[in-house]
């Protein structure tokens, strides 16, 4: 019973997440919608796409931030990317303390569901963790992206420019206030790319794993844990996060470089160093960012494809990033090297998974498919022959994983497509587990108890 009680206290869980993002978007639209924040007339349309792409950190655009809105539509849009960024529940939790206000029980609950913890112990302090950890990080990037653009566009331009793209790169949001063509002005500057990169790759490896591998370093600084023990001592989400998350980011580099070595509308005229570091930043910026140093319609096919797969894959759960999410892709893969070891258990160092956690995923992923198929399915039938289904593809894979890259398509596509877009980023924002769990609804006792006879049926 107790059970039961937990599975439809997390379904209320999901309607809070999943109601309160689109409330998000919504107002996000009618401010950015106003004549304060624009510099020249919106739609309501390109309004409503702006926030939405904004709460959900995807970065597409119909608009050019820079030339579009005033100093006061950039605030909106810079506010609206760090709510989408940290969570709705962090940011009503963060307004709770600031009023002091008492968090009630009910709240911790949804909390705890929120992050996947495993008691309502200390979660009140692992959210004020998880704001001073984004606080410290955004503020340090600020102040190394600042070190190039005040000399670039003076002092006050280049600090205000600092802070909005440490925010935006934090949250895995790709939108920038620069002009048209992102970050491809610094594509050879180390500063710049290395800056971005730390930015996305912190934010999307998820708050949890930030914590877990700091406070096995204060272990090893007590002497409490040997050195040499410091991965083993890591939770299993952890080092699965954060051996996944190496792995595609060694072969999207590497795949990137060799594919697009000597392809002169990409990163064909640079040295061998800036080659690696502009692949680097392309391998790191498809796992949900959106900022491009590149163009990306110049990338041959093949490295488009590997770039929609990457995005399709995303980061990790628990961070300002979308995607079908790191672990899920981890599990399914050792679930698949399992059955071909004639396995029984998923196990993975050391440790078997749980079985609810491979039937959530298969449906995780199923229905990321079945979404991902439907909307490009339906943008393909929209949009004229001419525009090339790969190019589609990457579109519906950019906005589903939010990630915010664009083979040059965003700003061409008619009204019903952009609408699909939208719908694309709001689910991927809210993430297929939660769809998947929302979708499976409150437990249903007579279900649970009813028993079928079983059957084997032929495979293959």
């Amino acid at each position: 019973m107790r059970q039961e009680k937990k599975k439809n206290l997390r379904w209320n869980t999901m309607k809070i997440l999943a109601v309160g993002f689109l409330g998000v978007i919504l107002i996000g639209a009618v401010l950015l919608w106003l004549p304060i924040c624009n510099e020249k007339p919106i739609s309501f349309l390109d309004a409503l796409f702006t926030s939405t792409t904004s709460v959900c950190v995807t970065g597409l655009i119909t608009i050019v931030p820079k030339y579009q809105f005033t100093i006061v539509g950039k605030v909106v849009l810079l506010l609206l990317i760090q709510i989408g960024g940290l969570g709705i529940v962090a940011c009503v939790a963060a307004f709770f303390m600031i009023m002091r206000r008492k968090i009630t029980l009910k709240e911790r609950i949804v909390i705890q569901e929120t992050y996947n913890m495993d008691s309502l112990g200390g979660l009140v302090g692992m959210v004020r963790r998880i704001l001073l950890g984004t606080l410290v990080v955004e503020g340090a990037g600020a102040v190394l992206y600042a070190i190039q653009f005040v000399p670039d566009f003076g002092l006050l331009k280049g600090i205000w420019y600092g802070v909005f793209h440490s925010v935006s790169a934090f949250c895995n949001a790709g939108i920038d206030i620069l002009g048209e063509d992102s970050l491809a002005k610094y594509v050879t500057n180390p500063l710049i790319n290395i800056t971005t990169m730390l930015l996305i790759t912190l934010g999307g490896i998820g708050f949890t794993v930030w914590y877990d591998v700091v406070d096995n370093c204060k272990r090893i600084r007590r002497h409490e844990v040997p050195r040499k023990w410091w991965f083993t001592r890591l939770r299993l989400h952890t080092k699965i996060v954060l051996v996944t998350s190496l792995v595609l980011f060694l072969l999207g580099t590497i795949l990137t470089f060799i594919l697009e070595y000597n392809n002169p509308d990409t990163i064909g005229s640079l040295s061998i160093r800036q080659k690696f570091m502009a692949s680097a930043f392309q391998s790191v910026t498809t796992r949900t960012a959106g900022f491009f140093t590149f163009s990306q319609v110049g990338m041959h096919e093949e490295t488009g494809f590997l770039s929609t797969i990457l995005m399709f894959i995303g980061a990790s759960p628990g961070g300002t990033a979308g995607g079908l999410k790191t672990t899920t892709f981890a599990m399914l893969f050792l679930a698949f090297l399992t059955m071909l070891r004639g396995g029984h258990d998923i196990e993975c160092f050391g440790r078997k998974i749980d079985e609810d956690n491979f039937r959530v995923g298969f449906v995780a992923i199923m229905l990321a498919l079945g979404v991902y198929i439907i909307g490009t399915t339906a943008i393909a039938v929209i949009e004229p022959d001419n525009i090339g289904f790969q190019r589609i593809m990457y579109e519906t894979a950019s906005a589903f994983a939010t990630v915010g890259l664009t083979a040059d398509l965003t700003t061409k596509l008619h009204t019903g497509s952009k609408i699909v877009l939208m719908i694309l980023m709001y689910i991927g924002r809210v993430g297929p587990m939660t769809i998947a769990l929302l979708f499976a609804g409150k437990v249903n006792l007579k279900e649970k108890l009813r028993t079928l006879p079983s059957e084997r049926i032929m495979i293959g």
